[in-house]
């Protein structure tokens, strides 16, 4: 199948002049639209969440870093995460060379490539993006240790596995997500109409309906697809009481635009 990022766009295509909304933070956003506009369909922003230092100001994470050669592994489950690890190593005066005896496990392919941009290599990256499926992928963690920098809200079912696997692990906040206030244009594209609701990650959920309110959201709902990258994000967007209609066999941004594609298809 051709990549939606490489299609172009065309007046068959089955999202050609569908509103589709995009609730990432405005930073990370461009991706998506890009491959909405790519095959004609029009990308609504409507940003849920921005991406701020962590509530302890870098303390965990710059301890944990000044200790790298102590670590074995170092785990990253978002693009977010390698940045802000590799903007506190240049801060402590570290280098990428400081991380070479590190074996790196990633969650999926964009936060592999944001560490091959870098020049290293990938230990692992599990055939599913979900960090049930990044454990099972890690091997013999019995004895090694383990940094895990993440999101301050990050679900803690990687730490917990890798533990209960006789690991050590140190987790430690990389960045913390905050909700955005939109401002008035993003409100009159939404009030304007929106074909399918994008979710990407279940913060964007929470704060989307945090934002809306409940009322609200159950009338957009009445009109449009609610689509979420994997399972993670369906499953919160059913617990705020969302009907979910697609969720990506492929939990990254292309296989959401496919996943898409084909719900607007059948």
């Amino acid at each position: 199948m051709t990549s939606p990022a490489s299609s172009p766009a065309s007046q068959d295509h089955v999202l050609q002049g569908k509103r589709v909304l995009v609730t990432r933070a405005r930073e990370q956003a461009s991706d998506l639209e890009r491959q909405l506009q790519a095959i004609g369909a029009v990308p609504l922003a409507f940003p849920t969440i921005r991406i701020v230092p962590p509530t302890d100001d870098y303390a965990a994470l710059d301890a944990a870093l000044r200790q790298l050669q102590a670590f074995d592994w170092a785990v990253f489950t978002s693009v977010n995460g390698v940045k802000h690890v590799w903007q506190r190593l240049d801060a402590l005066g570290l280098s990428t060379a400081d991380t070479a005896h590190l074996r790196l496990a990633a969650i999926g392919p964009a936060t592999a490539r944001a560490l091959t941009a870098k020049g290293l290599e990938i230990a692992v990256m599990p055939p599913h993006y979900v960090a049930e499926s990044l454990l099972d992928a890690i091997p013999a963690p019995a004895g090694q240790r383990f940094l895990l920098a993440r999101a301050d809200i990050a679900r803690d079912a990687l730490r917990v596995g890798l533990q209960a696997a006789g690991a050590e692990v140190a987790e430690v906040p990389a960045y913390h997500t905050v909700q955005v206030e939109p401002t008035p244009e993003d409100w009159a594209a939404l009030d304007h109409g929106v074909d399918i609701m994008t979710f990407t990650a279940s913060s964007t959920v929470h704060h989307f309906v945090a934002q809306v309110g409940h009322e609200r959201l159950q009338i957009l709902a009445q009109h449009a697809l609610v689509a979420a990258i994997g399972p993670i994000t369906a499953e919160t967007a059913r617990d705020l009481g969302l009907r979910v209609d697609v969720v990506a066999d492929r939990y990254t941004i292309e296989g959401l635009v496919d996943a898409m594609g084909n719900a607007c298809q059948a």
